[in-house]
């Protein structure tokens, strides 16, 4: 263990809603102690222009260090617990071609992510057995720059080939998967999706661990019946793939799961939820006492049908489910300020553009985005800049929600004993998104030339620093660890 205490110096941390407190922190690979600088509090109002911080700033007596401690200068910037995104596709083994564990974890670092969990269908096998678990793991060893988790899995092809599924649950749970993914749609032959009978089975295994069941909520009969319609008419635009897989096709797949949840109690969660109706039927089945649970992303907080219509976005727009409408758009965000929604995820799914991002036929354009870079900045920008969310609301939805639903007990706060995973971001700055500078295998991003008001400006992970703007870094790819879930 590293023991060499340092110290992150001027920094504001959250305390509630939109307050904070100047501090420094000091640290080894878990927090150590959280010295104040002010006994007085402050409101993102009081420090939220240059001028108004420089103010503030000038209240703050500075505290004499110790000169032999290694001292990082925060300049006053906010830190926050070092994010995580539950929800990536990082495609080691298997699918490299799409992306790699080191280029999504490089790019989780230079998005403020200290913590990632990958799923277990993007990559060959697919994590539904120990052994195959296994198979990952030395996949991966060496190749991580941040810490990450795995989801486990349940897929048709287990089923087909009469797999006991309930050894592959109970020896996955104890070799650590922090969840376990299944899908009632699934356009994948190596990972097949459920049908009700085998989820509510799944379910029912699953719920013995106590770890959640991610879903991919989408009505696989009603998809297909109108997907075969359409093609056989050659309609084959973007607005085609989005009548298939409307909000209605969510919102009977959602209903379909609270009422699995409810019979079996297992612990659902529905994973990239995008509809308002799809949202209301989470809210009701939550306020029946149903253990049902669910995540957005960032696209679907930004973009709507109509941005389908920018050509140079289009195709790298395509997702599963696709984006919805305005009144979407406007739900989901509510869902986030009143607590339906537990976190923002990215969903994470890069590709080769140039050959899975180009076919006229939307049908067969691959459905994925690379949003791990992303999803930190734009939160702040667009969520708690733009005063839809606190910045209490904020953070938690980046970090605190995840640790406390997938059990990452020593992640997402900074308190004493805690890992020293930090995300310094300064909210006074800007940039603009060019896919030119993405870390992920894939350059491509719907959000390219979008501009977010702050920046991450250094991710520190156990104590050390991962990335840093000025590329005084400390760790390298390959001191990501595996968290075991328990």
């Amino acid at each position: 263990m590293n023991k060499q205490i340092k110290i992150l110096t001027n920094v504001f941390i959250n305390t509630t809603e939109n307050n904070v407190v100047p501090v420094n922190i000091y640290f080894n690979e878990t927090i150590q102690k959280i010295e104040k600088l002010s006994t007085q509090e402050f409101n993102w109002e009081d420090i939220n222009t240059f001028e108004k911080k420089a103010k503030v700033i000038a209240q703050i007596e500075s505290k004499t260090l110790a000169e032999n401690i290694k001292t990082i200068d925060g300049n006053y910037n906010l830190v926050i617990p070092g994010a995580i995104d539950p929800h990536v596709h990082f495609n080691t083994p298997g699918f490299e071609f799409r992306d790699t564990f080191e280029q999504g974890t490089t790019a989780a670092a230079f998005g403020g992510v200290t913590t990632i969990i990958d799923m277990p269908c993007t990559s060959l096998p697919p994590v539904t057995s120990l052994d195959n678990l296994n198979v990952k793991l030395n996949s991966v060893k060496n190749r991580a720059l941040v810490d990450f988790a795995f989801w486990g899995g349940v897929c048709r092809n287990d089923f087909d080939n009469k797999v006991d599924i309930e050894k592959n649950i109970t020896e996955l749970n104890e070799a650590g998967v922090a969840a376990y993914k299944t899908y009632l749609i699934s356009g994948m032959e190596t990972f097949k999706d459920l049908n009700i009978g085998q989820m509510r089975l799944a379910a029912k295994l699953i719920s013995k661990t106590g770890k959640p069941m991610g879903v991919h909520a989408e009505d696989k009969k009603l998809i297909e019946k109108r997907r075969e319609k359409l093609k056989k008419t050659n309609q084959n635009e973007w607005k085609h793939y989005c009548i298939a897989r409307d909000s209605i096709v969510e919102e009977i797949a959602v209903k379909d799961m609270a009422e699995i949840s409810k019979t079996t109690g297992a612990k659902v969660h529905i994973v990239h939820l995008s509809s308002e109706l799809g949202l209301n039927a989470i809210a009701g089945a939550q306020k029946s006492g149903t253990n049902i649970s669910a995540e957005t992303c960032s696209h679907y907080l930004q973009f709507t049908q109509d941005d389908f219509n920018n050509i140079g976005i289009r195709k790298f727009l395509k997702t599963a489910p696709p984006v919805k409408k305005d009144n979407d758009k406007i739900a989901l965000w509510s869902g986030l300020r009143d607590n339906t929604l537990n976190f923002v995820t990215t969903d994470h799914a890069g590709c080769d553009p140039l050959k899975e991002k180009t076919s006229e036929n939307f049908w067969e354009v691959y459905g994925g985005i690379p949003g791990v870079e992303h999803r930190v900045v734009h939160l702040f920008s667009e969520g708690f800049k733009k005063n839809k969310l606190s910045l209490n609301q904020t953070i938690n939805l980046l970090s605190a929600n995840a640790a406390e639903y997938f059990n990452l007990k020593t992640k997402g706060k900074i308190a004493e004993g805690y890992n020293a995973d930090f995300a310094v971001i300064d909210l006074w700055d800007n940039e603009i998104v060019n896919s030119i500078n993405m870390h992920s295998k894939g350059k491509y991003t719907p959000f390219e030339g979008m501009e977010f008001n702050c920046k991450v400006e250094r991710t520190i992970l156990r104590g050390s620093t991962v990335m840093d703007r000025t590329n005084k870094v400390e760790e390298s790819v390959g001191y990501g660890k595996f968290i075991e879930v328990h």
